[in-house]
């Protein structure tokens, strides 16, 4: 290859050319009329808009992209994450038209894209599954039914779903029919398909998820995993690699059911396949995700493997360099997510101008960052800003890098997690490793970040008035 669009923007964009510059390949940029200056713009050696802000107008539209990069004679093409990366039309399209699809097959896309095709998938693998049904059900009768069966709590979810979308938690019979029918109308709003299924609500889950990675080959290996517990209305804010909870013979465990649901599809590239994890230490299968997932830079830092780079040559059907038994896990690593939204009203997005933005940098700090100072963060897309990932030889120091990073990272302009995320890595329960997906629930409030944050800015003053005093004495001529 020798010339790769990115199909995406912003921090992913940027990230993503970084190592196919590393790698001398030449990049294109694709653009909205809203990101005409964006870093990622700016950065490619060609860059072409592709219409209005609007991601319907402009990053969703494949039939577009795909003239682009026959225009500027492109040879593969790199999806990200979001839009379009998990759309198997537009990976066939962009197979047909010669060009290389920089990520799985669509069949692997088409399975793993339904949560009910993809159990199906697995069944003959013997990998670990939540008790309930693999089949689409609207009969809420049936459904009641169902629920006496495995036991309530019960979960409802849509089929297509992702991002806690046509998700219902069931905890009584009576309360069935009215969540089953908001679950499926959420469904057919959000995904244009209302098909839900049931299974039995885990009450204390861990949300573990396992990189693969294989290739055209036969190979295929993991690189381990990543505890994402942390959660927002079911999205991750958190991420770390490796997971406290998790022991060896666990890992290995886990690391071989992920390979069974990647082969299961005749995966090919890099893949997550993500587990529930509960309190008695048993794991199940919950969906395999067919691209690069937003926190790939703690597996990075853990096995020093660039994933981009493994993508591209995976797709130019260069066999794995390296084994399982290759793969080490080397120290820590930590992700916040730093999203322009409000963690004192209930994680609105923030929408506004950068008035002020500036980075972390320093030993062990990593930033996956798509904004500059004077921006504008448009309400278009999707609000994060960037990722903050921090390493440290153990888990200790790689929360405490963290925690400086957050420090030191200053934005002005609109309101961000940061707060939130310095909440979490101080607290008791976090540093300690004994939390669920359950954590902002249990122990996050904004009057409890509200008191955490006056609680800092009192004890700043404090310390200034006493260098202030300090420094006073210091100063004071002695008296004849």
């Amino acid at each position: 290859m020798k010339k790769i669009l990115v199909a995406n923007r912003g921090e992913i964009a940027l990230r993503v050319m970084k190592t196919i510059k590393r790698m001398g390949i030449d990049t294109v940029a694709v653009y909205s009329e809203a990101d005409r200056n964006a870093p990622h713009v700016r950065f490619a050696d060609e860059a072409v808009c592709i219409g209005p802000a609007a991601s319907s107008e402009s990053y969703l539209k494949g039939d577009k992209i795909i003239e682009v990069a026959k225009q500027l004679g492109v040879d593969g093409i790199h999806p990200g994450y979001g839009f379009l990366s998990e759309n198997a039309g537009f990976a066939e399209a962009v197979e047909n038209n010669g060009i290389t699809w920089i990520g799985p097959g669509s069949k692997a896309i088409k399975v793993m894209g339904s949560k009910l095709a993809a159990k199906d998938a697995v069944k003959a693998y013997d990998i670990p599954m939540v008790p309930g049904i693999d089949e689409a059900i609207t009969d809420t009768e049936k459904a009641k039914a169902i629920g006496k069966d495995i036991g309530f709590p019960i979960l409802i979810k849509a089929s297509a779903g992702g991002g806690g979308k046509g998700m219902r938690v069931v905890e009584k019979e009576e309360d069935l029919e009215d969540q089953m029918k908001r679950a499926i109308s959420e469904a057919e709003s959000a995904f244009g398909d209302g098909s839900v299924f049931i299974e039995k609500y885990v009450s204390s889950p861990r949300h573990i998820e396992i990189q693969v990675l294989s290739d055209t080959h036969g190979n295929y290996l993991h690189l381990f995993e990543r505890e994402c517990s942390v959660q927002r209305r079911h999205q991750k804010v958190v991420e770390e690699a490796p997971s406290v909870v998790l022991d060896d013979e666990l890992r290995a465990r886990m690391g071989e059911a992920a390979v069974k649901v990647a082969k299961a599809c005749d995966y090919v590239g890099a893949g997550t396949v993500e587990f529930l994890f509960d309190e008695n230490r048993n794991f199940y299968f919950l969906e395999m995700n067919t691209r690069l997932q937003v926190e790939h830079p703690v597996t990075e830092y853990i096995t020093g493997v660039d994933l981009v780079e493994q993508q591209i040559r995976v797709a130019r059907g260069e066999a794995i360099a390296f084994s399982q038994d290759d793969l080490k896990i080397k120290g820590h690593a930590m992700e916040l997510r730093v999203y322009a939204e409000d963690p004192l009203e209930d994680f609105m997005p923030s929408t506004g101008t950068l008035e002020k933005y500036q980075i972390p940098q320093g030993e062990g700090i990593r930033m996956d960052n798509g904004f500059e100072e004077g921006m504008e963060v448009p309400i278009y897309y999707d609000p994060m800003l960037a990722k903050l990932v921090t390493y440290g030889k153990t888990r200790e120091e790689a929360i405490e890098v963290m925690i400086k990073a957050i420090d030191n990272y200053i934005v002005e302009g609109v309101s961000t997690t940061l707060a939130f995320g310095k909440f979490v890595f101080q607290h008791d329960a976090f540093r300690s490793g004994d939390f669920d997906t359950h954590f902002v629930k249990k122990y996050y409030s904004p009057e409890a970040l509200k008191e955490e944050t006056e609680q800092e800015a009192r004890l700043a003053a404090l310390l200034a008035l006493k260098q202030y005093l300090k420094d006073k004495e210091q100063l004071r001529l002695p008296s004849n």
